[in-house]
């Protein structure tokens, strides 16, 4: 997703956009690894010495408040965010390496389950753990 003025987007979106919040918007949207809060943080300390980490945590929370981001619920013990995507997509976390890749979904709720018969589905979220192609590579060679 691209975002030609992030003043204006936020804005748009219902949040005042100090310069902390532009600056977490923008590392989020060119940053395609899932971050976590410390990621965040350590990514823009060196730029914003004043940044804590309650703040990242706090504009974290706002932006998935205003549905800019979501929050991953890949791993119980942290917490990895996405910048938010309408389009159905699922995660895949690698037990080697740890990295998260965004992974196509195609297919249709009424093929997932005859459990799902009668509920109303309104999100779907899969995510999938195992070992990605390049350490599956690694480990051939």
């Amino acid at each position: 997703m691209a975002v030609k003025n992030i003043d204006v987007y936020l804005r748009e979106n219902g949040v005042k956009p100090s310069y902390q919040r532009k600056r977490i918007y923008e590392y989020l949207m060119n940053t395609h690894n899932h971050p976590s809060i410390n990621d965040i943080y350590d990514a823009l300390i060196g730029e914003i010495p004043t940044l804590s980490k309650a703040t990242v945590y706090n504009t974290m929370n706002l932006f998935i408040e205003h549905k800019l981001i979501e929050m991953l619920p890949i791993e119980a013990k942290e917490a990895r965010f996405d910048i938010y995507n309408p389009m159905e997509h699922g995660h895949f976390k690698c037990d080697v390496c740890g990295n998260i890749f965004d992974v196509s979904i195609r297919v249709p709720v009424s093929e997932l389950s005859s459990d799902l018969d009668g509920f109303e589905v309104t999100h779907e979220i899969f995510n999938f753990r195992g070992v990605c192609r390049d350490c599956t590579e690694k480990r051939k060679r």
